[in-house]
């Protein structure tokens, strides 16, 4: 993650990858890749087919029946929304801030990218109202918004959207004649699934939704790269679904046979995988509100992490302590606290949001442990915060933010 010059705060290219599981690889997800890594993947051993049969009975149990006819494949999401994008035309629209790798693909078609504010209490989806008044600048330029991204699970923030919000934002954009584009990578890594009710604009809006959904981090290893997209059961969802296989050919953007065996494994749910996922959220959630509560201790500002395995943090308050430390904005900050914590803390600007906030997403996986071994341990521990790895990263956290809130309470003026 570097400055794209070298004296100052140019536009960042390269973003964070998606944050990691931190968890031992399955091993029946092991044993479907090695199986098929056997065979040269053609013939009877084209494992496509599988993958989009699984593909359709993940998003049917989801809600949002599913055929062959009406999903498909690629090497992770970037390509499936490259694709999507290319086959759409326009412009797009995007919340601010987002995943770190929606605008760079967008903006290698030569396409325009449009930020839109989020609502006070959930990123990943525009403001209904911020969003109306964007397209209506778009077009007053002369440009043409055709797509909203958008992601009811969000990363970077680490919330889920109200139904209300996503009711309120896909009516919006279905007036002013959108598509939209779901991002349900972490929908599946809802710290508590009893209590928080989750909505995808597909069950909404049928006909004007694509949903993504990328399995490598949630259900794969990052390398792993695969993702999977169902789209409208409509005239023009099959039309789209056309165009987007063209742009996939022509890419060459196929998912290898072993990955393509281990993501059909995956998304059939075994029970091997079912438990692995609910075992790993609820670590990963119990980790986030530990962190949570350290940074809030501190006079941080940050939303309660409700999905995935990160939290987002305004570092605002703390602003003329980390002046002292040289730290003026995201990237400032990004390297300040990557030092101190030793673990990466990508600054909010990685995500498209102002560079001059302070703002960063830090990511549960590095407290889990440094090897195996001790990650095994915290998955199976019945009390992970304890255990002598994870308490020390903790209190890592805890006394450089604590070091901070020190040095800000000293600058304080005298009342």
């Amino acid at each position: 993650m570097r400055r794209t010059d070298q004296g100052g705060h140019g536009p960042v290219r390269y973003g964070p990858a998606l944050p990691g599981h931190g968890l031992p690889l399955l091993p029946g997800l092991s044993t479907a890749l090695a199986e098929a890594a056997e065979h040269d993947g053609t013939g009877s051993w084209d494992r496509m087919p599988d993958l989009l049969d699984a593909a359709c009975g993940y998003f049917t149990r989801r809600g949002l029946p599913a055929e062959p006819g009406s999903v498909s494949a690629a090497p992770g999401a970037p390509a499936l929304l490259v694709a999507i994008t290319a086959a759409l035309g326009g412009d797009v629209l995007i919340p601010r801030p987002c995943p770190a790798w929606w605008a760079p693909q967008i903006r290698a078609l030569g396409r325009s990218v449009y930020h839109v504010a989020t609502t006070a209490e959930c990123g990943g989806v525009p403001d209904p109202y911020a969003l109306l008044e964007t397209v209506r600048r778009i077009r007053a330029e002369g440009g043409d918004p055709r797509l909203l991204v958008l992601a009811v699970a969000d990363d970077p923030t680490a919330t889920v959207a109200p139904p209300e919000v996503v009711h309120e934002t896909a009516e919006a954009a279905a007036g002013e004649g959108l598509h939209l584009v779901s991002d349900e990578t972490w929908r599946d890594t809802v710290h508590r699934p009893h209590e928080t009710v989750l909505l995808s604009p597909a069950e909404m809006l049928p006909d004007r939704v694509t949903v993504v959904t990328d399995l490598a981090g949630p259900l794969l290893p990052s390398g792993w790269p695969a993702a999977v997209a169902r789209f409208p059961a409509t005239g023009q969802g099959a039309e789209l679904h056309a165009r987007v296989l063209d742009v996939l050919t022509a890419l060459g953007a196929r998912v290898a046979d072993p990955v393509a065996a281990a993501a059909a494994y995956a998304l059939d749910e075994p029970a091997d995988v079912v438990e692995h996922l609910t075992a790993g959220t609820a670590l990963h959630a119990r980790v986030a509100a530990a962190a949570h509560r350290a940074v809030v201790a501190a006079g941080v500002l940050a939303r309660p992490p409700q999905a995935g395995r990160h939290l987002y943090a305004d570092l605002e308050p703390l602003r003329a302590a980390l002046n002292g430390h040289g730290v003026g904005d995201a990237q400032d900050l990004e390297d300040f606290l990557t030092t101190r914590l030793g673990m990466p803390a990508p600054g909010g600007h990685r995500f498209g949001d102002d560079l001059a906030a302070l703002r960063v997403r830090l990511s549960t996986g590095p407290f889990l442990g440094a090897n195996d071994e001790e990650r095994y341990e915290c998955l199976l521990s019945p009390q992970p915060l304890e255990l002598p790895h994870v308490h020390r990263a903790l209190s890592l956290l805890g006394s450089v933010f604590d070091d901070l809130r020190a040095d800000a309470q000293r600058w304080e003026t005298p009342r």
